[in-house]
Formats: structure tokens, C-alpha cells, sequence
């Protein structure tokens, strides 16, 4: 399978496109590499295209906090190309990562003339839409440690687990803590309560959730 076809499969609003789109969106795309730490762009930058990530994770931020994780079928920017206005956030690798960068022209193009990839587009930024107010209500209505009960089910559900059965993706506690909104140390001290309670384990930074119920019943 070239790596093409492997984008269309992941992602939605590419994969309804007709065979002659295919092979223009395959003439048009750049595949890029970024290692952890690398930014992929920055809050207030005027992109000219979207990213679309093949494999691996990213962190989008706003003014230090973490507001979101993506992965692999996640597509960036689509917000910003299709308004005309900079990024709201900046972003940076989690880990090594490869994502295809398509041009805006291609992209509005696409929106213009294939109504099912338009509406996908619509399905993408309504659902980001959806998780910017949930995280603003959780953030107002729910205390530390249900927003890092609820952060927990949600990465299981997003990433899924290795083979061990630890949440597929590695975060430092500092990163955790910003995402919950929190400091560092409370985040620290509810790991240790969740695992002294037998709700989950930590090895390293993986974690292990062995009681999701409870922390379900926790979440609420």
C-alpha cells in the first residue's frame, strides 16, 4: 500500500474523493518528519494548507496549556484555511512523527467541487467545536481528579493500548498537569491515589487503567 493510499483509508473527508482527486491530492502533498519536541507551526501563524498526520502524536497549545491531542487520521488546519484567519494554537510532536502537508488551493478546490468531502470537513471542525466546549465545561464543573479520570478514559479511547496493555501514548506528568489543569504535583499525588486504590498502574510513564469503572463512577 504506498503511503497515499494509507492517508485516504485514515481520513474521512480524503477518503470519499474520486480517482481523479486521488491522484492530484497525491501530486499536491508534501510528507514531512518532525522529531519529539519540533514545532509543526505556531498560534498566530497564517498556514497555507492543512496537515494531515500519518503517524504519530502532537500537542496543541495555547499560551503553554495543552487544549488538545492529535493522531494518526487527525487533519490540522482545516479551521483556519477555509475562514481565512491565523491558528489558534501552536503545535509540537509528542513523539517522531510523519504527517502530509496539502495546500489550501487543493483543499478549497476539494470543498468546492465534492460535496461528501465538504461535509466531512464540516463533520471535522463541528467535532472540534464539540470538544473546545466540553473541555471549557469540564474545566468550570468538575474537580482535578474527575478531569483526570475522565482524561484517562478518554486516551484509552483515542489511542488505544499496547501491548501491554498501557495507554498507547507516552506524556511526561508535566504535560498530563497541563492538559487536567493542574500543577504538577497534584497530578503526581492522584497517579499515586488511582494506584493505590488499584485503579490503574504506572510503569515509567505508561499507565495502565485496571479498574475503568471506577474510574468512570469517578469521571461524573
Amino acid at each position: 500500500m504506498n503511503t497515499y493510499q494509507h492517508i485516504t483509508e485514515l481520513k474521512a473527508p480524503l477518503k470519499v474523493l474520486n480517482t481523479d482527486e486521488q491522484i492530484k491530492l497525491d501530486g499536491c502533498k508534501t510528507t514531512l518528519s518532525f522529531k519529539k519536541g519540533d514545532r509543526i507551526y505556531e498560534e498566530g501563524a497564517l498556514i497555507n494548507g492543512v496537515y494531515c498526520i500519518d503517524k504519530g502524536v502532537c500537542k496543541l497549545t495555547k499560551k503553554e496549556q495543552i487544549i488538545r491531542l492529535a493522531g494518526s487520521g487527525d487533519i490540522l488546519g482545516l479551521q483556519s484555511i477555509i475562514a481565512k484567519v491565523p491558528v489558534n494554537t501552536s503545535t509540537y510532536a509528542l513523539e517522531t512523527m510523519q504527517v502530509n502537508f496539502i495546500p489550501s488551493p487543493l483543499i478549497i478546490e476539494l470543498l468546492e467541487q465534492n460535496k461528501l468531502f465538504s461535509l466531512n470537513a464540516l463533520n471535522i471542525i463541528c467535532k472540534e467545536f464539540q470538544d473546545a466546549s466540553n473541555l471549557l465545561v469540564n474545566m468550570a464543573q468538575k474537580n482535578v481528579r474527575q478531569r483526570l479520570a475522565c482524561t484517562l478514559l478518554n486516551f484509552k479511547d483515542t489511542f488505544g493500548t499496547d501491548e501491554d496493555a498501557a495507554i498507547n501514548i507516552n506524556l511526561s506528568r508535566e504535560e498530563l498537569a497541563s492538559i487536567i489543569g493542574t500543577a504538577p504535583e497534584n497530578c503526581i499525588r492522584l497517579l499515586s491515589e488511582f494506584t493505590k486504590e488499584n485503579i490503574i498502574q504506572l510503569y515509567g510513564k505508561k499507565i495502565i487503567i485496571k479498574n475503568p469503572t471506577a474510574l468512570l463512577k469517578i469521571s461524573k
